[in-house]
């Protein structure tokens, strides 16, 4: 009988970690430590294929109509949801201008769903419902690059139009070939043969972070570090919106409440309004600057005096 083999390197077992399940707990756990550092570092090599995808990502999403599309099963659709469901709270981003191609459905993020990551028709029909465009960027992740329903998704939403991202672990992934913009994370072997929810779903939520949050800057939601379209949900977020408003403005925190209330109520308090009121402008004048601006903060600061614009 013919010895089959597998060349995908996720799928590979690590010799490292032989008699791993006869050792002390805390020489499991260091030798699993030293796996995702050395894992984490190899995502420097995929800086420069990141910021092309960050680039186009936010030349795409500029106005009001692009979506950003997450695509995967099993793991990396769960690390796209985690991912992408953030940016509304921490950005202010649409929940109208996301969208979720995962195998076999919302159940799949719960629990495995036989035969749903080989479905290549039912890929099809979940990008076809969305009516993907070319204002729209995917992001398509996926350990080995292999999955079926993955690069399947990711090839029908690119001919569609769509800018999109194909994120994997292994160097000759079918997945890259689909993609507009190919990220190779080379996590290597798996400290458990096989289970990529480690070293690969780790670097993986990594790029995510770098592309979702680098994004978000690119199209102003971040101003000096500060999440300056953050919902305000809680007190927590209320009282750290303030911080922010204070610390732009160099006014007291009492100023920037009161700056707070007057750009609208509860939830529907704006950071970057609250600024300008401080410096000087009505609410309507402010909100009105930042429509020009589209809502770049800093664009609206570097106008001239506000004391030029009456409310």
């Amino acid at each position: 009988m013919t010895k089959k083999t597998d060349d995908r390197i996720t799928e590979q077992f690590n010799d490292r970690f032989r008699g791993m399940d006869e050792w002390p707990v805390d020489q499991v756990l260091s030798r699993i430590l030293e796996d995702q550092i050395r894992a984490v570092q190899a995502v420097r090599a995929a800086v420069p294929q990141i910021d092309a995808a960050v680039r186009e990502a936010a030349r795409r999403l500029q106005g009001t109509d692009g979506r950003l599309i997450y695509i995967g099963a099993g793991t990396p659709a769960r690390l796209g949801v985690q991912d992408g469901t953030e940016l509304t709270p921490t950005f202010g981003w649409p929940k109208e201008r996301m969208a979720f191609v995962i195998a076999g459905g919302q159940k799949a993020l719960f629990e495995a769903v036989e035969g749903a990551e080989d479905d290549v028709a039912a890929a099809r029909r979940d990008i076809a419902a969305l009516n993907v465009g070319e204002h729209d960027v995917c992001i398509a992740v996926s350990a080995s690059g292999t999955t079926p329903y993955t690069v399947e998704a990711c090839r029908v939403a690119r001919e569609a139009g769509a800018a999109s991202i194909g994120i994997a672990s292994n160097a000759k992934a079918p997945l890259y070939t689909v993609s507009d913009f190919p990220v190779y994370l080379d996590s290597g072997v798996e400290p458990v043969g096989g289970s990529t929810r480690m070293n690969a779903g780790t670097v993986q939520k990594i790029a995510l972070n770098m592309i979702s949050t680098a994004v978000m800057v690119k199209l102003g939601h971040v101003f000096d570090g500060m999440m300056v379209d953050v919902k305000l949900n809680n007190v927590k977020l209320r009282q750290r919106a303030e911080r922010m408003v204070s610390k732009i403005t160099g006014c007291d925190e009492e100023q920037a409440a009161k700056a707070l209330d007057a750009s609208g109520q509860g939830v529907n308090a704006n950071v970057k309004l609250a600024v300008l009121i401080v410096k000087g402008y009505s609410p309507e004048a402010g909100r009105k600057l930042l429509d020009e601006t589209s809502g770049n903060l800093r664009t609206a600061l570097n106008r001239p005096d506000p004391l030029m614009h009456p409310g």
